[in-house]
């Protein structure tokens, strides 16, 4: 019997683009599921691909605070996103569905 290590998507997001393709596939499994805190950890994934101090600071957040916002027990207020995500570089985007 072969032991695989678990999935782990941080891995794999290596681009810019990889990381928004990622979080659009999440929001879209997030409207399907209505499982607003799986866009959280998802936050959190991407959080990992980078410095956490740093964006912790860019954020203006503290690093727990940031690790509690994006942990699968978190519940980050829309406020927090949208600052993750900008420190990240990022931007949310709204289209017709």
């Amino acid at each position: 019997m072969t032991d695989y290590a678990p999935f782990d998507a941080a891995e794999h997001l290596k681009t810019d683009q990889d990381i928004a393709a990622y979080l659009e596939a999440v929001l879209e499994e997030v409207a399907a599921a209505d499982d607003v805190s799986y866009f959280a950890h998802a936050l959190g994934v991407v959080a990992r691909t980078r410095n956490m101090s740093q964006l912790a600071r860019d954020a203006r957040m503290s690093r727990e605070g940031l690790y509690k916002a994006l942990s699968s027990d978190g519940n980050p207020s829309f406020a927090s996103i949208l600052k993750i995500t900008r420190s990240l570089g990022l931007r949310l985007a709204f289209e017709p569905a």
